[in-house]
């Protein structure tokens, strides 16, 4: 097995800034490389966050609106086809592409005890908060005969400290990438809960 460690800090070129896949790039990217749909809907599901907070939450534009959600979007997208190399091999590909290096930059970052790359735009330090959470959250949803629906974030917050309930998910990333951010973790626990449940398959 290869090592997850990028080795690097900087991705992509700043000459590309602004450049984006369009919708219909980045949705056929993501159906050739991710046959799987639960790692679909996780993947859109960290997408549709990312662009909320970006738009409610930092007054994005629309083009930073769209960086957040891109990078949500293809953060885990070489996960399935190639889990010793995640996440170098969709990062080489955007590089590839011409994306803006901010977005690349944010999906290196998502995961920084595994690719050693330090969180450090507020994009890069939301999808660390993001990720694993929106995960876990969609696993308290699936035991529940209602899904999100009636969700509270106490009853989530009783989960993360049942070491056995998602024990896949680390506790200590949601609480390092929380520490890094304006926000505490009941307010993300409840932003998460109330965007993810629109999320469809």
């Amino acid at each position: 097995m290869s090592s997850r460690n990028l080795n690097r800090s900087v991705f992509g070129d700043p000459a590309n800034a602004g450049n984006l896949l369009s919708d219909e790039e980045a949705n056929a990217l993501l159906l050739e490389w991710v046959p799987n749909e639960k790692l679909r809907l996780h993947m859109k599901q960290v997408a549709a966050n990312m662009k909320a907070w970006a738009i409610e939450k930092e007054g994005a534009d629309d083009l930073t609106a769209r960086k957040w959600e891109q990078a949500g979007l293809l953060h885990d997208a070489d996960w399935e086809k190639y889990p010793d190399d995640h996440c170098r091999v969709i990062i080489e590909e955007l590089e590839k592409r011409n994306v803006d290096p901010e977005v690349i930059h944010c999906i290196a970052s998502h995961g920084p005890s595994v690719f050693g790359v330090t969180p450090v735009s507020k994009m890069d330090k939301m999808i660390y908060a993001i990720d694993e959470l929106s995960g876990f959250i969609h696993a308290c949803s699936l035991i529940r005969p209602t899904g999100y629906e009636g969700l509270e974030v106490k009853s989530v917050l009783k989960r993360l400290k049942t070491a056995a309930f998602a024990a896949q998910v680390s506790r200590e990333d949601i609480n390092e990438a929380v520490g890094m951010i304006d926000c505490t973790l009941e307010e993300l626990i409840a932003f998460v809960i109330e965007h993810q449940k629109r999320c469809e398959m």
